[in-house]
């Protein structure tokens, strides 16, 4: 059968050649669904990364989506002139409560309907981490009291959901992320591999650089094979100092902490994360995601598309 999504999402020019640079307009969440895409264009971005939001797909529940809304939205970005990079659903497809977990494969296959209508060809998603919390602390899931069972759930979701990307021509990125049941550089690359799909790759986010390791080319060289997406943001060194960037209380508290800051307020180095992105030959979607200005929204998102440009004019050149 041949990729129904082939084709739809074409990239537009981003300084001399095709890679998607998109907007998670998280902070913009408040804005009506039609309203959005003029705010992303005013803004300076061509393309979003549409996150969880109430009136579309809401977290972990199924997807407040009817026929009006698709054609509303679809209509609005392309009087906008704006495209949709990726859908990001969040559902529990790795809970080792098995309602959940089937709860949460009937709302990603509705999601995959509902991308097919909006005629985008990704979406990317988190490893996942468990079950809701009223059934055991999340943070189990990452010291291992859950893992086993988490991970063996994720399995099965996707003996379920890989066939249908598969078939609807549709790409899944998937990200680790801390307190999933996998948080951690590798083995989330291996086991992206394992999967052995191409419909099926890495989305490496640099807010969570210091859960990965400390070398950050290295990093991205080790997954440069499964690559498809990279999460632009500033995050400190949740480790360094003595473990004192961050201070919580009690002392030694089991607690997952990270930051999705502006460029250049964090200790993400740049210049080493671009550098090597277009060493390697990255073409995908990069994604600005901050969360952390909402009172400034638009001004840190003007801020992230030029940051953004300057640094691709700055090493893509030499790779052209």
């Amino acid at each position: 059968m041949p990729d129904r999504a082939a084709g739809l999402a074409e990239a537009l020019p981003q300084g001399g050649h095709t890679m998607k640079i998109a907007l998670d307009p998280f902070m913009h969440r408040r804005l009506g669904l039609e309203e959005l895409p003029f705010r992303v264009k005013e803004i300076g971005f061509d393309w979003i990364e549409l996150s969880p939001r109430g009136d579309f797909l809401e977290w972990f529940k199924a997807p407040r989506v009817f026929p009006e809304r698709v054609r509303g939205f679809r209509r609005a970005l392309k009087e906008a002139g704006v495209g949709i990079a990726s859908l990001l659903p969040m559902y529990r497809w790795a809970s080792n409560d098995e309602d959940e977990r089937k709860a949460a494969v009937r709302h990603w296959k509705r999601a995959i309907e509902i991308c097919l209508e909006l005629e985008v060809d990704t979406m990317n998603s988190e490893f996942g981490r468990g079950p809701h919390p009223d059934k055991g602390s999340c943070y189990c899931c990452h010291t291992g009291s859950m893992i086993e069972a988490c991970e063996d759930s994720w399995w099965r979701s996707m003996e379920e959901l890989v066939p249908v990307f598969e078939r609807e021509g549709i790409n899944l990125h998937v990200e680790p992320h801390p307190e999933d049941w996998v948080e951690t550089l590798q083995p989330a690359v291996d086991i992206i591999r394992t999967v052995n799909s191409p419909r099926v790759r890495f989305l490496y986010c640099a807010p969570h650089t210091f859960y990965f390791g400390d070398n950050t080319a290295a990093m991205l060289r080790e997954c440069a094979d499964v690559l498809a997406h990279v999460h632009v943001g500033d995050t400190f060194n949740h480790r360094a100092s003595s473990g004192l960037r961050y201070i919580v209380n009690p002392p030694g508290s089991a607690v997952r902490v990270h930051q999705h800051l502006d460029i250049g307020q964090g200790e993400v180095p740049w210049d080493e994360f671009f550098g090597t992105l277009a060493e390697i030959g990255f073409d995908g979607i990069m994604t600005a995601c901050v969360f952390a200005w909402e009172e400034r929204a638009d001004a840190s998102g003007r801020f992230m598309r030029a940051e953004m440009q300057r640094y691709i004019d700055k090493f893509w050149k030499r790779e052209l």
